[in-house]
């Protein structure tokens, strides 16, 4: 039963060419599933799995305190897995197939002010290499709504200054092209020319922003750079790394932005991940309303 598990994320790698992290989850969420359907439900062949033992592994995660988006997640990968069965041969039908994926809430994505992200922005110290570095980080975040794991991933090749516009590879492996604003771009020639030579310590190393040894940034190098900015900014709000792209998004449609287009810069597959963004800024506009309206 793991040999199967073990083929399906292979499948998922070489054929779906989904990104690691990704991969990633759906190995968790199956090795848990499988351990329950192993030592609870005492079977050892794909086969003999029912309806109703997913329906009660299901369960058995609700009482211990999962939230809906996670057993939505492991529902998902559980039918994702039993269908890839199916097509190897391997079973003839689809336990999965019946079971109803638990309804979620939507959580409106936390976002930044513009005040917000203008202290943010201006946080680094730029009469250091470490200060240019992350400056430029924050501009192209900003100016981008990228993933992080799209960031740190960024080679110098992919960004065409002359032009505003740089390259990313994203989620499945999908490449889109992105505008960089002129203030982004500033930052960057700045890194580039003045920092990241002083950074690298004669390296090489195509990657575009490096940490203080001259290797390629990690995801969460920047998470820690970003909570200590965020401190030293003075914002009390709870910030992540997806923040700035949630800003980046809101900011956009505020300002009047068209959702395609904005649906094509955030590289969401769906315009339906893309429309919680007009969610949040209706949000706000009652906010801003209750707050000012004298009549409110």
């Amino acid at each position: 039963m793991k040999d199967s598990v073990q083929d399906f994320l292979h499948y998922l790698l070489v054929e779906r060419g989904l990104a690691d992290n990704t991969i990633q989850s759906y190995k968790r969420d199956l090795y848990q599933y499988l351990d329950y359907i192993h030592n609870h439900e005492h079977i050892e062949d794909w086969t003999l799995v029912t309806r109703q033992m997913i329906t009660q592994y299901l369960y058995a995660l609700k009482d211990k305190g999962r939230q809906a988006t996670t057993l939505a997640r492991q529902t998902a990968s559980i039918r994702s897995f039993h269908r890839f069965l199916i097509r190897e041969g391997v079973t003839s039908h689809d336990p999965s197939d019946q079971v109803g994926v638990p309804k979620t809430e939507r959580k409106l994505p936390k976002v930044l002010s513009m005040n917000d992200v203008e202290r943010l922005l201006t946080a680094p110290d730029l009469a250091t290499p470490i200060g240019m570095r992350d400056k430029a980080m924050l501009e192209v975040l900003y100016a981008t709504g990228l993933r992080v794991s799209e960031l740190v991933q960024l080679n110098a090749e992919d960004l065409h200054l002359t032009l505003g516009f740089l390259r990313c590879i994203g989620k499945g492996n999908k490449e889109r092209i992105v505008p960089l604003g002129g203030h982004a771009v500033r930052a960057v020639e700045n890194y580039l020319s003045e920092a990241k030579p002083f950074l690298l310590k004669k390296k090489n190393n195509d990657a575009l922003f490096v940490n203080h040894r001259g290797e390629r940034l990690t995801r969460q190098g920047f998470w820690k750079i970003l909570k200590k900015l965020a401190l030293e900014a003075g914002i009390q709000k709870t910030i992540t790394p997806h923040t700035l792209r949630h800003s980046f998004a809101t900011h956009l449609l505020e300002n009047g932005a068209d959702l395609r287009a904005v649906q094509e810069m955030l590289g969401h597959a769906d315009i339906s991940t893309t429309q919680i963004y007009t969610h949040v800024t209706k949000h706000r506009l009652k906010d801003v309303y209750s707050t000012y309206h004298p009549r409110a």
